[in-house]
């Protein structure tokens, strides 16, 4: 995994497609339910505690927040989205920033989709992927709180996410844990793929 992702700085905010950084690079997006632990996939991939906020109120994040790894690089932390207690009007203006982001940004190359491993796919994760889908977009489905299954159920919940995706446009999934850095370095390879770096372009 290049060390790239512990460099990662704050970049921006951003409320309105109007606003966003120059379209030009590569970058990665992070999207998931409010509470399938995305912030915390964010700061384990980047060795940083409080690089991406973790709230205590789901679905109160409603920007895109960038995050510089280099001069030609980032990362994205999408809005949380699927919290019921989130009011109608932000629910809207969430899925119009959002979807307009997946289908006209040239830069983006892929989304890791952050699902709970013991409540994958639901009604707004399968959305998102349809969404990624008609965009054209790669995912990589991070089934996160892995170490809440044992490793039976974990083995299954993974053969069946492999099923369901079969189907896609290349997309892969991997079993993963924040919390103990399950899958880190799985995960760091499909962003180095994903982003250029890797022999070839550390070499350049």
């Amino acid at each position: 995994m290049h060390g790239a992702y512990r460099q990662a700085r704050f970049l921006k905010g951003v409320a309105r497609l109007s606003a966003l950084p120059p379209d030009a690079g590569a970058e990665v997006a992070f999207a998931g339910r409010s509470n399938a632990g995305k912030s915390s996939v964010i700061n384990a991939l980047t060795g940083r505690a409080s690089l991406a906020r973790i709230s205590k109120t789901p679905g109160r994040t409603q920007l895109l927040n960038f995050f510089e790894l280099d001069d030609a690089r980032r990362l994205v932390d999408l809005p949380g989205y699927g919290y019921a207690n989130v009011p109608m009007a932000v629910k809207r203006r969430w899925a119009s920033l959002v979807e307009g982001y997946l289908s006209a940004r040239r830069s983006l190359v892929g989304v890791v989709l952050i699902m709970d491993a013991r409540r994958p796919f639901t009604d707004a994760d399968m959305q998102l992927l349809e969404w990624c889908r008609h965009a054209g977009v790669a995912t990589h489905v991070l089934l996160n709180k892995a170490d809440k299954l044992s490793r039976g159920a974990g083995a299954r919940v993974l053969a069946e996410a492999r099923e369901r995706l079969a189907a896609g446009n290349g997309d892969q999934v991997q079993l993963f844990s924040a919390t103990r850095r399950r899958g880190i370095e799985a995960l760091g390879a499909r962003l180095d793929a994903w982003l250029g770096y890797g022999e070839a372009a550390d070499e350049a």
